[in-house]
């Protein structure tokens, strides 16, 4: 099967589903509406899976910036699919510049990075030191994803707690990151709440999800409601 990146395009607009964009729209207040068609993640994921079976998808992931927001899904997609972890890696590295919101950010899963390479950790630790956000972000989300439960080391959460940021996007993975963290690695986690070694908005953040989250038991909500500081959040 053959498919141009133009074929693509028109095959997203077949798919438009207009009160979903309108939906979408509102949830990514970062992404230019006019960028966004409105297509359904199972569609999408259907869509590329048929897509990468064609030639025409190399030179798609080539080319970038893509123009539409579903476009790149595709590309998020298409890359979490290998398991080759250095073609992956290069790929992301190439990528990640060109995210511009939480939902293509978040939506990167990549198949290659469940074999825990050894060198996966320090390569989230350097996505977490970029300038861009969404790199941040993805770097933050790697650490919280695969690093949490048998390959936890605590002092991944020290990489974690010492990030600043000004941007919101951010700041919520880092809260998020520890109200998992909460969740699994309760022992380790909760020192960083007690001894105040994030900054206002996150600390309370983080206790915020926690307490909302059904993972963490009544009776270390109660205590983590006791540890929310003055300030916003």
């Amino acid at each position: 099967m053959e498919m141009t990146e133009k074929d693509l395009t028109l095959q997203l607009f077949a798919l438009q589903d207009l009160p979903y964009r309108e939906f979408q729209c509102k949830l990514m207040p970062t992404v230019n509406p006019e960028t966004v068609i409105g297509v359904r993640t199972p569609a999408l994921r259907k869509l590329a899976k048929a897509f990468a079976k064609t030639k025409e998808s190399e030179a798609f992931l080539k080319t970038l910036p893509h123009r539409y927001y579903e476009e790149n899904i595709i590309h998020g997609i298409l890359l979490s699919s290998w398991k080759d972890y250095g073609r992956t890696v290069e790929e992301l590295d190439r990528f990640l510049p060109y995210v511009d919101n939480w939902a293509v950010c978040d939506l990167i899963g990549p198949q290659a990075f469940r074999a825990h390479p050894a060198d996966l950790p320090e390569r989230a630790r350097g996505w977490m030191g970029a300038e861009h956000p969404y790199t941040v972000r993805f770097g933050i989300g790697v650490l919280m994803q695969f690093y949490l439960d048998e390959s936890f080391n605590p002092v991944y959460m020290d990489w974690v707690a010492a990030l600043r940021s000004g941007e919101y996007y951010v700041n919520m993975m880092i809260a998020w990151y520890f109200a998992t963290a909460l969740a699994k690695q309760y022992d380790a986690a909760i020192s960083f709440l007690e001894n105040r070694r994030l900054d206002t908005w996150v600390h309370n953040k983080t206790i915020q999800k926690a307490v909302e989250s059904y993972r963490v038991t009544d009776e270390r909500k109660s205590y983590l409601r006791t540890l929310r500081r003055k300030g916003e959040g």
